[in-house]
């Protein structure tokens, strides 16, 4: 190891020890600067891609010089150069060129976190697959070697974590094809696009926007469905892309057989790519979650404190991330530590924006829906899928533990099943879960989330 390697090993120790970056961004982002020269006065670095570059410069670059200062009491100018890549097939762009289309990139891309990466993404059984899908269309991207996942359609509640993948997917083919032509809009923005367009007889120009994308990602479908022109614009744009092999990515509430009001030539084509759902994150997860958002915020948090609101804020990931922003700001205006106390505070002030959710059937049929990614006419019907079947056992014992309603009434609410089906599903889920502590435990969770519903 140079001198100039360890001195930047140095540097980095002293951003971390001292909260001067997160360990997430010093991973994401500090970690591959490549050392290449240090003359005392000028360290000089390279990475891959002017993305890269400018993340780094852009947030990172006073923070690295005082970071010098420190360890060697030398003022140091930060100079990053982009690795050249050649090409066999076509001429690699020039900085300028990358600059440029970084400079449009940003405009067009306002809304994206740069925070939402792979990496910053906290993976549970409830997003497992839906990752793992998402890694894969960003690694692949342009290689036509995943005709099966494309397009990739991630749905689940609102919260739930579609939007950071849908990012992380974005943010990761920046950095490895930055020539790529990456589109990254919500629904809603394409459709007012397209009414700016027939407004102003610019139609050629919105076809040239999105028909020419290599990654074109769209988040909140559903909110297309029912608007008969712009599924129709849409539908072009999909059907050229899809035809070209350009990677397609959408997000939605509900999965394409649930969004009864979109065009049926647009359903079976997001049902011919591959689906992948997320559900509500498990304790374990939310516990993850709300530790790695107070080392985002650099934000020094109790163990008791981080389980506490892990136990009480259920509903979604957005929640639980708001909550400790909250929090942050407490203890910055207060100036005093974080208590249990001050927890309480800041999530009754989350729970009380929503209003108190009885108990009733329809809440705990919806609540095991969406822990296993079915649908509630799933639990009511006759289809026995073994993640159906699995499901509406479990709903029919929570219902049974929670409300104590006669068994002819549950079976009722189940699509008219008889008394000896609800007796065998409630006996089958007693006796899993003296086996099975996986099943216990989510059975478990399932049951506390409903029964602290707006408690705190």
């Amino acid at each position: 190891m140079n001198s100039f390697e360890e001195v930047f090993e140095n540097v980095k120790k002293y951003c971390l020890e001292n909260n001067k970056i997160p360990e997430i961004g010093l991973k994401t982002w500090i970690e591959p600067l490549r050392p290449v020269s240090f003359n005392g006065s000028d360290a000089v670095f390279s990475v891959q891609t002017a993305f890269q570059k400018n993340i780094v410069m852009s947030t990172y670059e006073n923070t690295l010089s005082d970071a010098f200062l420190n360890v060697l009491g030398l003022n140091v100018n930060i100079i990053i150069n982009v690795e050249s890549e050649e090409k066999p097939v076509a001429a690699a762009p020039t900085d300028a060129e990358l600059d440029m289309k970084n400079e449009e990139f940003e405009q067009k891309y306002k809304f994206a976190n740069y925070d939402y990466t792979f990496d910053t993404f906290i993976e549970g059984p409830s997003n497992q697959f839906a990752l793992a899908c998402s890694k894969s269309v960003a690694k692949n991207c342009g290689r036509n070697e995943v005709s099966g996942y494309n397009p990739l359609f991630i749905y689940g509640p609102s919260g739930m974590g579609k939007t950071h993948l849908i990012t992380a997917i974005a943010n990761e083919v920046r950095m490895t094809q930055p020539s790529f032509n990456i589109i990254y809009v919500t629904s809603e923005t394409f459709g007012n696009d397209l009414i700016n367009a027939i407004k102003n007889n610019t139609m050629p120009d919105f076809h040239d926007k999105y028909r020419s994308a290599d990654l074109l990602l769209v988040d909140d479908i559903q909110f297309l469905a029912g608007k008969e022109s712009m599924q129709e614009e849409f539908f072009h744009t999909f059907y050229k892309l899809h035809q070209e092999g350009k990677q397609i990515v959408i997000t939605s509430d509900k999965p394409p057989k649930e969004l009864i009001t979109l065009e049926e030539r647009l359903r079976t084509r997001f049902e011919g790519g591959l689906i992948a759902d997320i559900s509500a994150p498990d304790y374990e997860t939310r516990l993850a979650i709300i530790n790695r958002k107070s080392e985002l915020l650099e934000l020094k948090m109790p163990a008791e404190v981080s389980e506490f609101m892990a136990n009480r804020l259920k509903s979604n990931i957005r929640q639980l991330e708001g909550a400790v922003v909250r929090l942050k700001a407490l203890n910055h205006f207060a100036g005093s530590p974080i208590t249990i106390s001050m927890a309480q505070s800041v999530i009754r002030d989350v729970l009380t924006d929503e209003q108190p959710i009885p108990i009733t059937v329809e809440k705990i049929i919806s609540e095991v829906s969406s822990v296993y990614g079915v649908s509630p006419e799933d639990l009511r019907s006759n289809k026995r899928s073994q993640q159906i079947s699995i499901a509406r056992k479990v709903a029919i014992y929570v219902v049974r533990e929670i409300t104590q309603m006669p068994l002819a009434s549950i079976g009722t609410e189940f699509g008219g099943r008889d008394h000896s089906t609800i007796v065998y599903s409630v006996n089958s889920i007693t006796e899993g879960i003296q086996k099975d502590s996986n099943l216990n435990n989510l059975v478990n969770d399932i049951i506390k989330n409903i029964k602290d519903r707006g408690k705190v």
